[in-house]
């Protein structure tokens, strides 16, 4: 059965790190554009990064660039999302997402554009 699987939220002070694992089974991610969404609280579902599956393009939201990583390793069928000096904003519930047919850029933090498949989230806690 394909599908995406997060993991690694949890409660971390802020200033702290996280990192975020998104696993694929079933099928291969090299063949599309995998996106990180969030949805916090008072905010519907946004995108803040994505990453190509078949070379190092990557892409970031101007909330979340020069604190957040997006990074793949083919070999596990595993992307990953690196999150430093988080916030208490950045508390939420974290998604990942596959789409073969989005390219890397602003078009890949539209969640509209995910069709093929997302995961059930990861929840991360940064209390104030």
């Amino acid at each position: 059965q394909a599908r995406l699987v997060e993991s690694g939220g949890d409660s971390v002070r802020p200033g702290g790190s996280l990192r975020l694992s998104c696993a694929a089974s079933g099928f291969t991610l090299e063949n599309g554009v995998i996106g990180w969404f969030r949805r916090t609280v008072g905010k519907d579902r946004e995108g803040i990064s994505c990453i190509s599956g078949r070379d190092d393009t990557t892409f970031y939201a101007d909330s979340v660039k020069g604190r957040f990583t997006i990074s793949r390793d083919n070999a596990e069928n595993t992307v990953y999302l690196q999150m430093d000096d988080l916030k208490p904003e950045d508390a939420g519930f974290y998604y990942c997402a596959v789409d073969s047919w989005v390219t890397v850029g602003v078009q890949c933090l539209d969640r509209y554009r995910f069709l093929e498949r997302w995961g059930h989230g990861t929840q991360v806690i940064v209390p104030t």
